[in-house]
């Protein structure tokens, strides 16, 4: 069972303060690393499967990731309904696989929270994060929609006593709402932001914050593509800016991506040819760019893009029930699953880029993960 014990977590990964970069885990953070966003397993009654919950901890630390983001949009927002209460649990279940994991590690896992809701549950959230040793807070500004920008920095800065900040800018289809530039420049202007996730799936957005950052000055702020529909592009691009007469470039280092939470060992591999790439400065290979496409195809299945990301996680589950890692695409709500021809566009996109899945890896290890 879920232990409650977190003082040893505490102990080990650094008090809500230690923003700086002698954190240990501030290091893989900025160089970049896979950060899955962890779903939730459920049984098909719709309670809590701890078994493989833990099971889907095990597999993306085993499959090379570099973190875990936990009780983000992947893992439901609905967790945090007092009806359901499963926020804890869920954050805790992943603490301690990823404090089993670190036991071996020379470099310790990132360990990232959603953040939700106005300013108060926000910050209840975030201490409770900071408590079973979180090191940032992935912060969703949705339920703040008709906020302005004076509030939303002003929430920012009050959760950013407690956690570190891992920005979010999620796309507007899905919960988020448009932030403009002069936001998350005075956003990454916070001493405690430490990464932003750029998902708002729009390169306009998308340039508006690494713009901002890059006008900021601010060169220990991790840039991380949750731009499911573009990632391979988002981690070779260089983002070029003229900042007092000097150009200034800056790149996504790694990914906090729904997308990553499956075919993750494939994920890993990717992200270490796009730094090798990147770091080299050699040309970018036909090949890869096909590869980005490939990606972009197989999300478009994953994510249901062709219902507006309605079934974008049961899509996400039904391709981990098929690897048997859960055992049914349920989510919290009963009416949320499949789209119609949802199912048969993951048939071919698997049909398509066999190359792509880590079947193979998971059926080697999946009953040591399920023990």
């Amino acid at each position: 069972m879920v232990s409650s014990d977190a003082t040893a977590a505490q102990e080990q990964h650094g008090s809500s303060t230690s923003y700086g970069p002698e954190v240990r885990w501030r290091v893989p953070l900025t160089s970049g690393v896979v950060i899955p966003a962890h779903p939730l397993a459920l049984t098909p009654s719709g309670q809590l499967d701890e078994r493989r919950q833990r099971a889907l901890s095990r597999y993306y630390i085993a499959a090379g990731a570099g973190g875990l983001a936990v009780g983000v949009h992947t893992t439901q927002f609905a967790i945090r309904d007092p009806q359901i209460g499963l926020y804890r649990p869920v954050l805790q279940i992943a603490a301690e696989e990823m404090d089993r994991a670190d036991a071996t590690r020379n470099v310790p896992l990132v360990r990232v929270a959603g953040i939700c809701g106005p300013t108060h549950q926000a910050m209840q959230e975030a201490a409770l994060a900071r408590d079973l040793g979180y090191h940032a807070g992935l912060l969703s500004l949705a339920s703040l929609r008709d906020a302005d920008d004076d509030t939303l920095i002003a929430h920012c800065r009050e959760v950013a006593t407690i956690l570190p900040l891992f920005g979010f800018y999620l796309q507007p289809a899905v919960g988020g709402r448009p932030l403009s530039c002069d936001f998350w420049r005075r956003f990454a202007e916070i001493e405690a932001v430490v990464a932003i996730k750029i998902a708002p799936f729009d390169r306009y957005r998308t340039l508006d914050v690494v713009r901002a950052v890059v006008e900021t000055e601010r060169h220990d702020i991790a840039l991380y593509t949750g731009n499911d529909d573009h990632i391979v592009l988002d981690l070779i691009t260089p983002f070029r800016f003229r900042v007092q007469g000097k150009v200034v470039e800056r790149r996504i280092v790694g990914g906090l991506l729904g997308h990553w939470a499956v075919w993750t060992r494939g994920a890993v591999a990717i992200l270490e040819e796009c730094r090798r790439l990147s770091e080299s400065g050699a040309p970018i290979p036909a090949d890869l760019l096909a590869l980005a496409n490939a990606i972009t195809d197989c999300n478009a299945a994953f994510f249901d893009a062709a219902h507006c990301f309605r079934g974008c996680i049961a899509g996400l589950h039904e391709v981990l029930r098929r690897q048997g890692l859960l055992e049914s695409v349920r989510c919290l709500d009963p009416n949320e699953g499949l789209s119609p021809g949802q199912n048969e566009e993951i048939d071919r996109v698997y049909r398509t880029y066999p190359h792509l899945n880590d079947d193979d890896f998971v059926a080697a290890h999946r009953d040591e993960w399920l023990r």
